[in-house]
């Protein structure tokens, strides 16, 4: 048997470092405040007059009021209990019966927020890593997005993450043919693991013959990893690779809650919006095939990898370079 290391089911409540996607942009407008929970933590999300998003711990530090029940007042929010004033970094600056600046301990925790890709993303930790997640050879900044749609399937997110990688469900489930696909991964840091594939188009089938008019080599697939549960899926013909970004988190009943997100490189003028938009509704379409056939697996699956075999070498590396990323307590911050 293929030693793996210890983790092998993914039934574990492991919360590692990175960026957790916590709501839609769309879904919080200016001046709101909305009730977040992640990884079993309640948070209050809000957007600020000019715009910024901040995420709290939910519970006033005074007798545990929701935050969420409160209201912004511009730049900043009042608990709707007693209307303590809480700044954009978590400061309690106002308390209405008292004369005196409130103390520091009145004060409550901000945690670090970013929005990419039409998602607002909050890091779990004090020390925020730079967003990194972007398609093969283009830069974050240099992406035009779409937001696709919200799914919930009833196993762990690392599930859903290696079933992408999974080369012999694709023989099985998409009927691919022969060695297709061979995935090599690639492990950049301690957060990022690429898998690209290397295999061979079969000319005696008819499906790679037909294939190989679209590639000058191999058929093009690649997956980009983040943290363990976000993702880019690149895929497509030589003359248009499209790029499709799964953000995951577990959910409340230990499943998985995601988003996709299209993507593509940012075209200047008129013309090229245009042909960014095209391009973008064209690789939502293309995302299907990824659930297509896959969700029946996703809502009965108890993942326990108990005899690996070599062809499990791409979820294998997955799990390595899992085990690798720093952990996080989260009920204790």
């Amino acid at each position: 048997m293929l030693e793996i290391g210890k983790l092998t089911n993914f039934n574990q409540a492991v919360l590692v470092e990175g960026w957790y996607w916590v709501l839609a942009s769309d879904d919080l407008p200016a001046g709101r405040v909305k009730a977040v929970e992640l990884a079993g933590r309640p948070h209050a999300v809000w957007r600020s007059a000019s715009g910024a998003v901040r995420i709290f711990d939910a519970h006033c530090p005074h007798m545990g009021a929701h935050l969420a029940e409160g209201k912004v007042e511009g730049e900043a929010l009042r608990c709707f209990f007693h209307d303590w004033r809480f700044e954009a970094d978590g400061r309690c600056s106002h308390i209405p019966c008292l004369a005196h600046q409130p103390g520091a301990g009145a004060s409550l925790r901000a945690w670090p927020a970013i929005e990419r890709y039409g998602l607002i993303w909050v890091w779990p930790g004090a020390s925020p890593g730079a967003f990194q997640p972007a398609p093969p050879s283009i830069e974050p900044t240099a992406v035009r997005s779409m937001l696709g749609n919200r799914f919930h399937k009833a196993c762990h997110p690392n599930v859903v993450m290696v079933n992408a990688i999974d080369e012999q469900h694709f023989r099985t489930v998409h009927r691919l043919p022969g060695d297709i696909l061979c995935l090599q991964a690639a492990a950049h840091d301690r957060h990022a693991i690429t898998f690209r594939n290397t295999g061979q188009m079969p000319r005696t089938h008819w499906l790679g013959r037909l294939l190989h008019r679209c590639y000058r080599d191999t058929l093009y697939y690649e997956l980009s990893y983040w943290y363990g549960h976000v993702g880019v899926a690149s895929f497509g013909p030589d003359f248009l690779h499209l790029h499709v970004l799964f953000a995951l988190r577990r959910s409340s009943d230990g499943g998985t809650e995601g988003y996709t997100v299209a993507l593509t490189r940012r075209h200047a003028g008129l013309l090229g919006r245009l042909r960014d938009t095209l391009v973008l509704w064209l690789t939502r379409a293309g995302a299907r095939y990824f659930a297509f056939g896959d969700t029946r697996i996703f809502q009965s699956i108890r993942f326990n990898l108990r005899h690996p075999i070599a062809a499990d070498r791409s979820v294998i590396a997955f799990i390595r370079h899992y085990e690798q990323q720093a952990s996080l307590d989260w009920s204790s911050e």
